[in-house]
């Protein structure tokens, strides 16, 4: 029989635990240098061996099994040979959790939709408050419609925050019940929430107000639309370079970033640096960019900004850069920046 067994092995702090196999007959020497605690006896048993000099499995399978039923119970016994695989161990699974789902029979069939509405309406009630039961929130829910030739049609809502508000959820479902087939009627109707994410009971008081999140239901009926996933927002990110200092991620799985530490006015587009032909550290009096020519009315800089020498950036390996603000005669607000070290001028943004 192979047992799966803790070496016990020096480790040092960062060093995760090594785990192998004793191969059949090699169990009682891979159990022999662990302490008496890794028999899972209880603590006060545990100190009791100790006391006596007891300290590892070696120490107690060289005493005669006979005192030691005589002087600590059969449980010591029974834990060395579950250990040794001499006794089995039954082992039993935990049950899988049951699913945050309601159903209705209807008495005749349907195929109003106000009466379609109607029964989800009270599924929504059931389910929200087995819900806030649990201190959980929906953030998937999946709708079926059994017709009476037996065809079940469905429809989802993507939630852009966990919610168990039954009015509100409710009304973001309605666009989805607007395109259900009935068929020559429903009369089974079911409603799961099939994600699930957990949502704290809030205290309030006679101050606090429960305004509800106008961004989120918005975000919702988009993002059931073209997806949840593709529609993002921008959350400051601890660096100073410019390409560096947001991150785009999805708006439905991420809440709104604090102040954004930088307070240096930034274009509204920053793109890859695009070459432009100048000479000198100063911005040139005109350019060619796009196909297109302009001419510069007033410049503001310059910025220079470093690279962080902790990273390597490929982007920013000819070094520092020297950003102007531009403003053209045409109109357009551009970024630029010079390289001193190659010299070399790019347009990198533009603002609004």
């Amino acid at each position: 029989m192979h047992s799966i067994i803790e070496r016990a092995k020096p480790k040092a702090k960062s060093q995760s635990a090594h785990f192998s196999i004793a191969p059949a007959g090699a169990a009682r020497a891979y159990l022999a240098p662990l302490p008496v605690a890794a028999l899972r006896l209880p603590l006060a048993t545990c100190t009791r061996l100790q006391r006596l000099g007891i300290r590892t499995v070696a120490d107690l399978m060289a005493l005669p099994r006979a005192s030691l039923t005589r002087r600590f119970g059969a449980e010591v016994l029974l834990r060395l040979d579950q250990a040794l695989g001499a006794i089995p161990e039954p082992i039993t699974p935990l049950p899988p959790p049951a699913p945050f789902a309601f159903r209705m029979t209807l008495p005749e069939p349907v195929g109003l939709l106000k009466d379609v509405e109607a029964g989800l309406d009270r599924l929504l009630v059931r389910l929200c408050a087995r819900l806030e039961d649990s201190e959980k929130g929906a953030r998937r829910l999946v709708f079926t419609a059994r017709r009476v030739d037996q065809a079940s049609v469905q429809t989802e809502l993507r939630l852009a925050r966990p919610m168990r508000d039954a009015l509100r959820i409710a009304q973001l479902f309605a666009r989805g019940l607007e395109g259900l087939d009935a068929g020559y009627g429903i009369d089974q109707i079911r409603l799961e929430a099939v994600e699930l994410e957990a949502l704290p009971l809030r205290q309030l008081s006679a101050h606090s107000t429960t305004q509800p999140d106008d961004l989120a239901d918005v975000i919702t009926k988009l993002g059931n639309r073209i997806g949840l996933d593709n529609i993002t927002r921008f959350l400051p990110a601890d660096s100073h370079l410019p390409e560096k200092s947001f991150l785009v991620v999805a708006a439905a799985y991420s809440a709104p970033g604090g102040p954004w530490p930088n307070p240096a006015l930034r274009p509204m587009i920053i793109f890859a640096p695009e070459l432009i032909a100048g000479q000198g550290p100063q911005p040139p009096g005109c350019f060619r960019w796009r196909q297109l020519w302009f001419r510069i009315a007033h410049t503001i800089g310059p910025e220079r900004i470093a690279p962080e020498w902790w990273f390597d950036h490929p982007e920013w390996r000819s070094g520092v850069r020297d950003y102007w603000q531009v403003l053209t005669h045409e109109g357009r607000r551009l970024w630029l920046f010079f390289t001193p070290q190659s010299p070399g001028w790019f347009v990198a943004g533009e603002f609004a």
